[in-house]
């Protein structure tokens, strides 16, 4: 009797590994999803305005865009002053311009991702937005993205593009910081 309990606990295990990575393979949300939700809206450093019905994706790409560095290269100084973390100082994020691009990298410039008067982000629809990622083809150039780690972000599930996308048009748009 033992033994067929033990059994079936095992089962019981295997069966809830299984939908769990099968879960996470689809790019479907899984059980640490409203963690990152909740993370991501109270890391946002600017106000967001978005629908009701879209603030767990506003928040998971907020989550997103505030853990993976798009800051670092998109917000041009990335922090304010007095709140550099690497110079021993408490974080605080340049807001004035907050994703407005600027970054110079030689002779590349980061682009702004502020949403343009249309309300998209760097003035992408979704669709061009998807293909930058997964290509680094510039739709503006039409060459490939140099600086840009497209490569790793390509990777991302069409589930977490469509929330970076949904958070970049929840951000107030900023002129071109360069």
């Amino acid at each position: 009797m033992k033994r067929r309990i033990a059994f079936l606990l095992f089962c019981s295990m295997i069966a809830v590994m299984a939908c769990t990575l099968a879960s996470a393979q689809s790019g479907e949300p899984t059980n640490y999803e409203p963690a990152r939700i909740r993370k991501g809206l109270s890391l946002a450093p600017v106000p967001l305005t978005y629908k009701p019905a879209d603030r767990d994706l506003v928040g998971l790409g907020s989550y997103i865009v505030n853990t993976s560095g798009c800051n670092d290269c998109h917000t041009a100084p990335s922090f304010a002053e007095g709140g550099d973390p690497f110079q021993g100082q408490p974080e605080k994020i340049n807001t004035a311009v907050y994703l407005a691009g600027g970054q110079f990298f030689g002779p590349f410039v980061s682009k702004n991702l502020t949403p343009d008067s249309t309300g998209k982000p760097a003035g992408l629809t979704f669709g061009e937005f998807k293909t930058l990622l997964r290509t680094g083809h510039d739709p503006d150039t039409g060459g490939i993205l140099q600086v840009m780690p497209w490569p790793a972000f390509g990777k991302w599930t069409d589930h977490d593009m469509s929330a970076v996308y949904k958070y970049l048009r929840a951000i107030p748009p900023l002129p071109n910081n360069y």
